[in-house]
């Protein structure tokens, strides 16, 4: 452990040395770049890990992330091809590696981190292909093959469905795979299935070892068998060893393979050198090797998923009885079902805390979607992947993996219709609350008590120890009180406001280049994670993409009860919905327009509206445009605090409502702290001690305006931004108003400063 500990710790500070310098921070760089890893393609855009070769400025880290999106005037209006070992000359815009800090969210900073990437660039103007070094180290080449067999699998592939899949099962690449498809996936339990898993891993490797020992048996060397000289037990382990460990280099390296290569080089080093070594050692050395490798796979909650479902599937087997075996191929198939049910629900069960505690969600429909899928995606769909995946690297065997592939794809496309039946249930999977860790302790006690041997005091009691996981709910403010919570949702707006019963959600959050939006990265995980089952009120300020570019998301999330807005907001959604091909999400039972005057309260606090005037309805009734000038303004007043939220509205607007404005403590700011809002009028009038700015990092506008921000603070206001402090919470109490940074509650060596 002191090891490990000071071998991640060097480590660590070595990659910190290697940070990029103040000096190159949102510059241009000109370097001569290689690639080093199978590139993505998405969104019109480049995106690869990339080693700086010759000379290069101090400063700049050798390993890189670059994006090079494409540019219409150059390259007939699209990008040429980059595969490994090519070596660009390009400008660089240079920055650190930096994510989004939300609570309950996922970390960027600290992938890119575990990853060594020190600096990310953007492309500017046209880069130079200089060479092309294919053979130039072991990694390069391996990633090359990748290349070439997902091109030659895609043009095989092209045009079905579920191509990408494929492509994923062969390997590993999952950027292909549809949003709408992980969702289906994810809700029905099956993600191990379509990604790949120590399954397929032991799978491939079983069957070149069971080739390789049959082979070896008949194998003579001047009138001598090969297995009079080593056994074909141990020949045919150090095949599938070695079948094993280029799957695993061919598909990745990730976690799970890592976990069952390693695995597998214990058994097989056990029998080689007769030193008994049971299941628990063989994954203790296991998880040593991964995290030796790489020390921040402790923090992936795949880790944890995938070791632990190991560790179930032995203990499990530990208790393997003979009972109800029988005689006769009935009774067999009915053991054998038996046995199937009892492990599989063992598995859900016992994952339950884990997935709850690590991504807030558990698969109800996963032991009937696995039942119907691993018989066929696991021993029929995957060998048929891989065949098309060999068969695509082969010249001239371009026919045969089609035909390979168009056979996998089929009865994957079969095994989806039940699956995503299943999957688009509304019981197959269960969202939780994020609970506290003292829980899982106690969920993973009673785990550990529960499978136990036969005849355990109250083995079965065990299993209700998970209850207060997962019927863990989050503590709401009291009467009176309200809690804030502005969101890092980048250069837009998303606030959720929780009183003692109602939760009031303003702007759903910016639509991402390219697709996919913040409502469903931030604002819907966020208020899953809360316990939020339904939204009581939407505010959607105005149509703008960066406020209301994320409304179809959410309300595909959740049901909605009521909905202001300063347009159209079901016409707007039906057109959102048509430019992104999907279908139409459930609308607000209720939908009305923002108006000044208009005002509500529940659990002893007011929601009241003081922009835009009511002439404004009849202002978009005759068809004026939705714009900032018709923001909806929401003043919340509590017993004790009150907060303004005034959307995009600018200077002009804030002095036509000022005047009527009631102190209040928290503002965030408006048009994202723009000079063309923040007036002096609304100053004075707001009287507020905490400012708000939600603002994306170094964002091309440079929201918020310094003079905007010194202009608050003159007035005696703390200025906090999402950009730098990350989502901001504040909760309304008797005591005072309590103000916390993300990125200060939860910092890490690894985040950028």
């Amino acid at each position: 452990m002191l090891a490990g500990m000071a071998s991640a710790g060097l480590r660590a500070s070595a990659r910190l040395a290697d940070a990029l310098a103040d000096v190159h921070h949102d510059q241009v760089s000109r370097l001569a770049v290689q690639v080093i890893e199978l590139v993505q393609d998405q969104d019109g855009a480049r995106r690869f890990l990339a080693r700086a070769v010759g000379e290069r400025p101090a400063g700049v880290p050798a390993r890189l992330r670059v994006t090079w999106r494409g540019d219409p005037a150059a390259h007939g209006g699209g990008l040429p091809e980059v595969a490994p070992g090519q070596v660009w000359r390009m400008a660089l815009v240079l920055r650190r590696p930096y994510g989004a800090s939300n609570p309950h969210a996922y970390d960027a900073e600290l992938r890119e981190f575990s990853l060594g990437v020190r600096a990310v660039g953007t492309v500017r103007g046209r880069p130079r292909l200089l060479e092309d070094r294919p053979w130039s180290g072991p990694g390069v080449a391996i990633e090359r093959l990748r290349h070439r067999i997902r091109a030659g699998m895609r043009q095989a592939l092209d045009g079905r469905r579920y191509g990408p899949v494929l492509v994923a099962l062969a390997i590993g690449d999952q950027a292909g795979v549809a949003r709408e498809n992980w969702e289906v996936f994810n809700r029905s339990g099956i993600t191990h299935l379509v990604s790949i898993s120590g399954m397929h891993v032991t799978l491939v490797a079983a069957m070149g070892g069971w080739l390789a020992a049959a082979l070896w048996r008949r194998a003579r060397w001047r009138g001598t068998g090969l297995a009079e000289w080593l056994p074909a037990p141990l020949a045919g382990a150090a095949a599938a060893l070695l079948v094993a460990l280029a799957y695993c280099l061919l598909a990745g390296w990730g976690v799970p393979a890592r976990r069952t290569f390693f695995m597998l080089a214990a058994v097989a080093a056990a029998g080689w050198s007769r030193l008994p070594l049971d299941a628990t050692r063989v994954l203790a050395l296991a998880g040593g090797c991964v995290v030796a490798l790489d020390p921040w796979a402790l923090l992936a909650p795949g880790f944890w998923l995938s070791f632990g479902a190991v560790a179930v599937l032995m203990r499990v087997a530990e208790r393997r009885t003979a009972a109800g075996r029988g005689d006769g191929w009935r009774a067999r198939v009915r053991a054998m079902l038996a046995e199937f049910a009892r492990v599989q629900g063992a598995i859900t069960l016992a994952l339950a805390p884990l997935l709850a505690f690590l991504v807030h969600q558990v698969s109800l429909g996963s032991p009937l979607a696995n039942a119907i899928a691993i018989p066929v995606v696991g021993t029929v769909v995957t060998p048929l992947a891989l065949l098309c995946a060999v068969l695509a690297a082969m010249p001239g065997a371009a026919w045969a993996a089609w035909v390979a592939g168009g056979a996998g794809h089929l009865l994957f496309e079969w095994v989806m219709w039940p699956i995503g039946a299943i999957g688009r249930t509304g019981w197959a999977a269960l969202d939780l609350a994020a609970a506290p860790w003292p829980l899982l302790v106690l969920a993973l006690a009673g785990i550990a008590w529960a499978l136990q041997v036969r005849g355990w005091p109250l083995r079965v009691a065990g299993w209700i120890w998970m209850l207060p996981l997962l019927c863990w709910r989050p503590d709401r403010p009291a009467p009176g009180e309200w809690r804030l919570a502005a969101l890092d949702v980048g250069q837009g707006s998303a606030v959720v406001i929780e009183t003692a019963s109602r939760v009031l959600v303003y702007d759903a959050g910016p639509r991402r280049y390219g697709g996919g939006d913040a409502a469903e990265r931030v604002l819907v995980p966020y208020l899953r994670a809360r316990g939020v089952r339904a939204l009581d009120v939407l505010v959607v300020s105005h149509a703008d993409v960066d406020h209301a570019g994320g409304l179809g998301s959410l309300l595909a999330a959740f049901p909605v009860v009521v909905s202001y807005a300063s347009f159209d907001l079901a016409r707007h959604v039906r057109r959102q919905q048509a430019m992104q091909a999907s279908s139409e999400p459930l609308l607000p039972a209720s939908q009305r327009a923002c108006e000044a005057g208009l005002q509500w309260q529940t659990d002893g606090v007011s929601f009241s509206f003081v922009h835009p005037p009511t002439q404004g309805e009849q202002v978009r009734r005759r068809g004026g445009g939705d714009g900032n000038a018709r923001s909806c303004v929401l003043r919340v007043q509590g017993r004790w605090h009150a907060v303004l939220l005034p959307g995009d509205a600018g200077t002009a607007q804030e002095t036509s409502y000022a005047p009527g404005l009631a102190p209040v403590d928290l503002v965030v700011a408006p048009h994202h702290g723009s000079a063309t809002s923040s007036g002096p009028a609304l100053v004075r009038a707001a009287q507020a001690r905490h400012v708000i700015a939600q603002a994306g990092w170094l964002n091309r506008f440079g929201h918020p305006a310094a003079r905007v921000v010194q202009r608050w603070q003159a007035a005696g206001a703390q200025v906090w931004r999402t950009d730098r402090h990350g989502a901001v919470l504040a909760h309304s109490r008797p005591d005072g108003l309590a103000v916390a940074l993300q990125r200060e509650r939860a910092r890490r060596y690894w985040h950028a400063p």
